[in-house]
């Protein structure tokens, strides 16, 4: 079978590092100080990181261009805010503080007892100083601060609670659906006999936001050191509670960064560590975890300068840059470990840079790739952490070429000169003479030993236990058949998980274990639950004819649709200064189908009934208006989602069906609630146009496009892993998972095309032996690549963060089953499938040139070639070599 020449990218690219790396070795001093002067200068940039962090919540966590956005603007642009305050509509949360009051022991709470505690907080609430009392901030309705209607119902005075009749969840038109929680009615009757929970609002002025905020500090401060009443437990809550815990979130792993590269270190150093103290790594794997701090350094600072914003999220960045960039240094490493050891150091460097620079080329691109994809996102947390991690990427790849590179070339002159690794000084070399001499030397006094057979490092152990215990083992039949077994299994389990998928983030992840916050979330959504949101109906349509019959008539038919919806209540009507307005039109002499009479009485009706901000009357003419209209049981993530999809369709209905009518529909968490429109769809987007781009760089760069197809296939089959799995252990679609699953498409190249192209390149007759060669050669790298990057990302599995647990979550199932992948599925699939290996030829020695080649060279043993890989890639034809 002809052979394609598809080298024509790979050969350029390693004769090109070839000469890089006889440059760097022949003055590692030079790069090795640029490199430093560069990560300084660059990293000066972090005297900006203040300036740039962006932990707005709104802005990094919804769409950049949700329609919830879209659609507050149109309400703030016909509805403007009045000094008469109504929470009902408001566009956005407004400026607040909360608690929420509960029984000791879940017990009742609608008693007297428990409601001399209530007002006793209420009072201590509103005498709080803080150079402005809350009589002086408060939201004003009618000259008065808003109030909170239980209270008010029983005149703050505990005893009235058992002689007040007081109905749920309306209440002589008071709603009290927010405001009593966990409630019992009497039977037969709507009279509210128990509850468990009782809420109360204290809602300032916005346009006072300096004011407000050092009031709300204080409340904060107040209830934090708050001792437990006699017969109530107290959870508490302000408007600016879920950023300021986002803003110090990020600042609990700084503490973890430093044991992350103290383990990264240590386990570079046991890596690379040999009982040879010549040969042995420990300063080349020390140099190579410093070389990914400098990057990490000059990267963030370079885009600091460049004034990007800095996200929350991108502080897991450099635990996942830590790990890739010490994977990067063991193909280094192992590269040059395939070098003769008595050639000049600049010499061994070319050699290693013509192996190991296509190989880190191959990994650093799709990852970098998969990355900047991942702009396409309309979330500006999951953009900032795709641009800094990419940029990273780009910049440990510079540095590794460079500076390690070079700290490579200095440990190769003192292994050239025998010196000991720590002390420097020359040391004898071992007596091949003497049959006692153990051949690798002693740790203190004799070191130097190599291959007398091949004149390069000894091998590894664990390259030896690949081939000849693991390889062998994994293809025997049996063994293949077990390996098939598994793989249904772990296929089904990930099918079942992804069915099980929960998307969007829930606000209260974004405060840390512990805090405050959560424990105010779980009472909301235990007590609070059985109502939701209070959606706004907006009719946006200047030409609409509020006195003709026809036209109520067609508004009517769509606010029936809107209450048929069975997550609106059935027991709270909607409220519509329309049907209230109508009434008037009962009293004789009024005409409000005349459309001067309907004008004439509307400016009155709005001024005495409390609807004012509910129609825009301009210029005699009405712009638009606004009803609302209750939502029930809104409990959960689905619930949310199904509830805004309803609504819209509803709305877009009631557009098609009655041309007449502009709708709009709108409640201030209609923001967050935007991400469950968008995160399945940008998920599946940058996942398919990523797995596009990652074959078009394997058909590219993998000489055998069937090959390339085994690669499609492993990132599909990582990509539902990590995805069933991580529905299993309670992670949500959200835009911090998102993050990890473009990452999972890098990784899964990184994995599964190289153990792939060493299948292929395998020069051994049989689909057995090319699988145990291709084991050998990729192996360990596999194994160490795979701890480093879990060791970047461990400790955080530690923190008191959902983001940062999420993170670690993910990255461990994607580095461990992108490992599994590559060192037993692909090749027990390669050998059972083994359409991607060349037809086994043998060729006698000859000194012809085969055809297409541009050199003569006899045909040499697979296994003494210094030339073949052992790592990830940067593969050479010897057959055109």
């Amino acid at each position: 079978m002809a052979k394609c020449k598809t080298n024509c990218i790979e050969r350029p690219l390693s004769l090109a590092f070839e000469k890089l790396g006889h440059v760097v070795g022949r003055y590692p001093e030079l790069f090795i100080l640029s490199a430093i002067c560069v990560a300084a200068a660059l990293g000066s940039g972090f005297i900006f990181l203040h300036e740039r962090k962006a932990n707005d919540i709104e802005d990094q966590f919804t769409p950049v261009n949700g329609p919830a956005k879209q659609e507050r603007k149109i309400v703030e642009e016909y509805f403007q805010q009045t000094e008469e305050f109504s929470h009902l509509r408001l566009s956005s949360e407004g400026s607040y503080a909360s608690l929420i009051v509960t029984g000791l022991e879940g017990e009742n709470i609608w008693t007297e007892d428990a409601f001399n505690d209530i007002i006793e907080l209420d009072r201590r609430v509103k005498n709080m100083t803080t150079g402005n009392t809350f009589q002086t901030l408060c939201a004003k309705t009618k000259g008065k601060c808003m109030s909170n209607a239980i209270l008010d119902i029983i005149n703050y005075n505990p005893k009235e609670i058992h002689f007040t009749t007081i109905r749920y969840p309306v209440n002589n038109g008071t709603f009290l659906g927010t405001t009593v929680g966990g409630v019992e009615r009497k039977t037969g009757s709507s009279e509210i006999s128990s509850a468990k929970a009782i809420r109360l609002f204290y809602f300032l002025q916005e346009e006072n936001s300096t004011k407000n905020n050092l009031w709300l500090d204080d409340f904060l401060k107040i209830f934090s050191n708050y001792s437990e009443l006699k017969t109530v437990h107290v959870s508490y809550f302000t408007s600016m509670s879920r950023q300021t815990e986002l803003e110090t979130n990020s600042d609990s792993v700084i503490p973890l960064f430093s044991l992350t590269y103290s383990l990264a270190i240590t386990i570079s150093i046991l890596s690379c560590l040999r009982l040879d103290c010549v040969r042995t790594k420990v300063w080349v794997a020390v140099s190579g975890v410093i070389s990914t701090g400098l990057a990490v350094l000059a990267s963030f600072g370079l885009l600091l300068y460049c004034r990007m914003p800095f996200s929350m999220t991108v502080a897991t960045s450099p635990f996942l840059i830590l790990g890739i960039g010490v994977d990067d240094m063991f193909i280094m490493i192992s590269c040059w470990q395939k070098t003769e050891v008595h050639k000049a150091v600049e010499l061994r460097l070319a050699e290693t840079y013509k192996e190991a620079g296509v190989s880190i080329t191959i990994t650093t691109l799709t990852d970098v790739l998969a990355f900047y994809i991942g702009l396409m996102t309309p979330f500006r947390s999951v953009q900032s952490f795709c641009m800094y991690t990419s940029t990273a990427l780009l910049f440990c790849y510079i540095f590794n070429i460079t500076f390690f590179g070079a700290c490579l070339a200095l440990n190769g002159r003192r292994e050239k000169g025998n010196r000991h690794w720590l002390t420097c000084m020359e040391v004898p070399k071992p007596n091949d003479d003497d049959d006692d001499d153990d051949d690798t030397g002693n740790i203190c006094c004799v070191g130097g030993a190599y291959d007398k057979d091949t004149e390069t490092d000894l091998a590894m152990p664990m390259d030896s236990f690949f081939k000849n215990y693991y390889g062998p083992f994994l293809t025997k039949t049996w063994v293949k058949i077990l390996v098939c077994l598994f793989y249904s299994g772990y296929l089904a389990v990930s099918i079942y998980g992804c069915f099980q998928m929960q998307e969007g983030l829930d606000l209260k992840h974004l405060a840390a274990d512990g805090s405050y916050v959560g424990s105010y979330y779980d009472n909301e959504d235990k007590f609070f639950s059985a109502f939701g949101p209070n959606v706004m109906l907006v009719i946006k349509d200047e030409d609409f004819q509020y006195w003709n019959s026809d036209s109520r008539q067609n508004l009517s038919s769509c606010l029936k649709m809107f209450g048929s919806l069975s997550m609106v209540s059935k027991e709270v009507s909607c409220i519509s200064w329309l049907d209230e307005y109508m009434k008037i039109g009962q009293i004789p002499g009024v005409n409000l189908n005349n459309e001067t009479q309907f004008k004439q009485h509307l400016t009155a009706f709005l001024n005495v009934s409390g609807f004012s901000q509910d129609v825009n009357v301009t210029n005699n003419r009405i712009l638009a208006s606004r009803m609302f209209i209750q939502t029930v049981n809104i409990t959960t993530a689905v619930d949310e989602k199904n509830m805004l999809n309803a609504f819209r369709e509803t709305a877009d209905k009631c557009v098609k069906l009655q041309t007449s009518i502009n709708l709009t529909v709108y409640h201030p968490a209609f923001i967050y609630f935007d991400q469950y429109t968008e995160i399945v769809s940008n998920t599946i987007q940058n996942l398919v146009v990523a797995t596009c781009a990652m074959l078009v760089i394997s058909l590219l760069l993998i000489p055998n496009p069937l090959c390339s197809i085994w690669v499609t296939f492993a990132i599909g089959s990582v990509i539902v892993g990590v995805t069933g799995f991580m529905a299993l252990w309670d992670v949500s679609l959200d835009s911090v998972s998102m993050i990890n699953l473009v990452i999972c498409i890098g990784f899964s190249v990184d994995f599964s095309a190289h153990i792939s192209y060493a299948f292929v390149s395998s020069e051994e007759q049989s689909v057995n032996d090319k699988g145990i060669d291709a084991l050998y050669k990729l192996g360990y790298p596999i194994i160490q690549g795979a701890v480093s990057t879990i060791a970047g990302v461990v400790v955080l599995a530690a923190a008191k963060s959902y983001i940062f647990r999420t993170f670690f979550k993910i990255m461990f199932l994607v580095i461990m089953f992108g490992a599994v992948h590559g060192i037993m599925f692909i090749p027990v699939f390669l050998t059972l499938f083994g359409i991607c290996g060349k037809v086994s030829r043998t060729k006698p020695e000859t000194n012809e040139t085969p055809e297409g080649c541009n050199k003569v060279i006899p045909r040499i043993s697979v296994e003494m070639s210094p030339k073949l890989p052992q790592t990830n890639g940067g593969f050479i034809d010897l057959d055109c070599y």
